[in-house]
């Protein structure tokens, strides 16, 4: 009898714990490979997690509303094709972690697919030998039906693929997971009570409303208090004709939504200018350690999503600088819509770089945001309006309408000073400004 694990997934790079929200099966139900089993609440974000294999459901150790440490078991899975037998659930974990083990030593250890990469792998023509190279961003390094996709259509556009060395020692399995692993970023201990509890109690008077946070609200305030004790925060502002952008846009949305099916909106293009300056101010795209900083190899941008229940999510871009412009614009429909109907995955919402967050839906001219850690810098996006400006031409300054907005860079003092901060700012204005598809 093959039993495989159910874990608690890591979603995001400083979280170490998860609490199970609602299971989505029970014991004994039959399941397929990437149906959803469970949807899990952290310290960042709320995710649907989807099952790695096709089988039964054995067991459920963690029940709703219990928290359990990343990697910590949470579902037994009869894998497909095998016979049940008496064996109880305890000991089922303990032979298979055991055998894990085993396999880590043995000098012949490989690394397991799910038949859906398999099949996929096998399609695409890829060998076992090159399998074997695609670093995996699952738990401990599983290839996720995402990362065979995502390598698929890299290496059919003439991409370079990022591969891996594959190991011949005794260590191979451990390697490979240690090179999906992100690099640890201590976290500052959460505070031990909630921070309206901390303070003198606040009054309540005849006719209030007492009402009790969320779960999902409680983890955003807990993690605003947070960013501002662990980063300095600066904010500068910068206003910028984006006159050239309105104008195209206006020319192109219509050919834009009758091809990709989706409204041209100007994210895409506020993205593809924040990749830009990514790119050429590295120090931006990384994280704080101690007294060390991390230069994050891959772009990630994080957009902030209003949910329609009133709190928010930041689901990820990643590699938004490898996309064009119309995979920028079909990607944050994509995560948004998901975002809105709960139906975000693991993948979608970690690794982030960097965050993007848009006042301009609520006609809100710019504000002043907050870090969303372990990143040093996120920029709020303002509403664009018709003012009257100076315009320099050929025949002498002349007053025109222009379509303006104001952006806004929060950063983190520690690592990002003015002179930074605001040359980084500068140059996604300069791009917007001079929008030239």
């Amino acid at each position: 009898m093959s039993k495989f694990e159910i874990k608690m997934p890591k979603l995001g790079e400083s979280i170490t714990e998860g609490t199970i929200m609602k299971w989505s099966v029970k014991k004994g139900d039959v399941i397929n490979e990437d149906d959803v089993l469970f949807e899990v609440s952290t310290a960042k974000v709320s995710a649907e997690i989807p099952s790695p294999v096709s089988g039964t459901i054995l067991e459920i150790l963690v029940q709703e509303g219990e928290t359990a440490p990343v990697g910590a078991v949470v579902a037994l899975v009869l894998l497909e094709g095998e016979v049940a037998d008496d064996v109880p659930a305890e000991e089922v974990s303990a032979n298979e972690s055991k055998k894990e083990e085993i396999a880590v030593e043995s000098k012949s250890a490989e690394r397991w697919y799910s038949p859906v990469v398999s099949r996929l792998a096998s399609e695409a023509g890829i060998s076992k030998e090159e399998l074997d190279r695609i670093p995996g961003t699952g738990y401990e390094g599983r290839l996720s039906k995402k990362d065979i996709r995502d390598y698929i259509e890299q290496k059919n556009r003439g991409v370079e693929a990022p591969v891996q060395r594959k190991e011949a020692t005794a260590d191979a399995v451990t390697k490979v997971a240690a090179a999906a692993a992100p690099v640890p970023i201590p976290e500052v201990k959460e505070p031990a009570v909630a921070p309206s509890s901390a303070t003198a109690p606040t009054p309540v008077n005849a006719g209030d409303e007492v009402k009790e946070m969320d779960f999902v609200r409680r983890i955003i305030a807990d993690r605003m208090v947070l960013s501002k004790k662990v980063s300095p925060h600066v904010t500068t502002v910068i206003e910028v004709d984006v006159t050239k952008l309105v104008r195209w846009r206006e020319r192109n949305k219509e050919t834009f939504l009758r091809h990709e099916g989706i409204n041209l909106t100007y994210m895409p293009a506020i993205v593809e200018a924040v990749s830009k300056a990514l790119i050429a101010f590295p120090q931006v795209n990384s994280s704080v350690d101690g007294y060390r900083f991390i230069l994050k190899k891959n772009i990630n941008v994080g957009i902030a999503v209003s949910l329609n229940d009133g709190n928010l999510i930041v689901p990820v871009v990643h590699n938004a600088d490898r996309l064009s412009l119309s995979g920028l614009a079909l990607t944050i429909d994509s995560l948004a819509a998901k975002a809105r109907a709960n139906k975000l995955a693991a993948d979608d919402i970690q690794g982030g770089t960097f965050t993007i967050t848009n006042f301009g839906s609520f006609k809100n001219i710019f504000g002043t945001p907050i870090i969303n850690q372990p990143e040093v810098a996120i920029l709020g996006v303002g509403y664009i309006e018709k003012k009257p400006a100076v315009v320099e031409t050929p025949e002498g300054d002349v007053i025109a309408i222009r379509n303006k907005m104001y952006l806004s860079l929060s950063y983190d003092h520690r690592i990002v000073d003015g002179s930074l901060g605001g040359a980084f700012l500068k140059r996604i204005a300069d791009y917007l400004e001079n929008w030239n598809v």
